[in-house]
């Protein structure tokens, strides 16, 4: 298959462009410059695309976006994190849908954040829209696909979770506080995380590509766990102590509006992965920390 990938060169997009490539498909990367290939679509996320770029394309994995970690939550820097969901989500949908030679399946970039704050509750795809910011970006990000949808393309929605990468993403930035010794807990270490392994999350984004599935799709493990549980995992596998606690307020201080979504319990579950039979690679949070360590 012939795959275009916005988001390519960050670190799930780039990921996935290997994955594809070792499994004997092409990949083109949708850029913001010039192109210097036949492997790359030049685009503005803003503006209209030519329907013509996307003549020969089997399917398009849209990734792009601005990074919801990168920055504090300012009223200018949350219009950025949602403009560049639903601008650049818009564009694709409507050139696909006028498209007459062009892909018909098209994997959308969402993420968990759509549930909300779901305490001990174990959420699946068929669970409400929560509350708070991050949910309503999720609900305009995949509504901005409506013209695919509208146009019969196979549309997924890939609501992925905490992606546990030493390379990249917001996992990233844990391994350096717990090598030194000084992670712990955040909070009262009660919410559940839902974690995925950078290798399932491609996996999972290639299964997608590949089967007749349309709708929200938990991207996430199978077993979702606390933060208190991933702390003590953290410090096991990589031999550290965790003595240190960061209470609720000290994250309000330095993450602002953030620290509510960090504090937040998203204990999800992936029904639609499950019921048809997608395997785990690193299905717990051991061996997830454990590759992310090794790679």
């Amino acid at each position: 298959m012939r795959i275009g990938i916005t988001g390519a060169s960050g670190l799930i997009g780039s990921a996935l462009v290997t994955h594809l490539r070792q499994h004997g498909h092409d990949t083109v990367a949708f850029v913001r410059r010039a192109t210097r290939s036949t492997a790359e679509i030049s685009w503005d996320p803003g503006a209209d695309l030519d329907p013509a770029m996307l003549s020969g394309l089997d399917a398009i994995v849209h990734l792009a976006g601005a990074g919801v970690g990168d920055k504090r939550w300012t009223d200018n820097y949350k219009r950025v994190i949602l403009s560049s969901r639903v601008d650049g989500t818009r564009t694709i949908a409507e050139a696909m849908a006028r498209s007459t030679d062009g892909p018909r399946v098209l994997v959308c970039g969402s993420a968990i954040g759509y549930y909300g704050d779901t305490g001990d509750r174990l959420t699946d795809e068929t669970g409400p829209q929560g509350d708070g910011f991050l949910a309503e970006v999720v609900m305009q990000w995949e509504a901005a696909a409506g013209a695919a949808v509208d146009a019969g393309i196979r549309v997924a929605y890939a609501r992925t979770g905490l992606v546990v990468s030493s390379e990249g993403g917001a996992w990233q930035r844990l391994f350096p506080i717990f090598r030194a010794g000084l992670g712990g807990k955040l909070g009262s270490g009660r919410q559940y995380w839902s974690p995925i392994s950078l290798t399932d999350e491609v996996r999972a984004l290639t299964w997608l590509i590949m089967n007749e599935i349309e709708g929200p799709v938990n991207l996430v493990g199978p077993q979702p766990v606390t933060n208190a549980e991933v702390t003590r995992v953290m410090g096991e596998v990589l031999g550290r102590p965790t003595i240190f606690a960061v209470p609720g307020f000290a994250l309000k201080a330095v993450l602002g509006e953030f620290a509510q979504d960090t504090l937040a319990s998203q204990r999800i579950d992936p029904a639609v992965l499950r019921a048809h039979g997608f395997d785990w690679r690193q299905p717990d949070i051991r061996s997830m920390i454990q590759t992310a360590r090794a790679a």
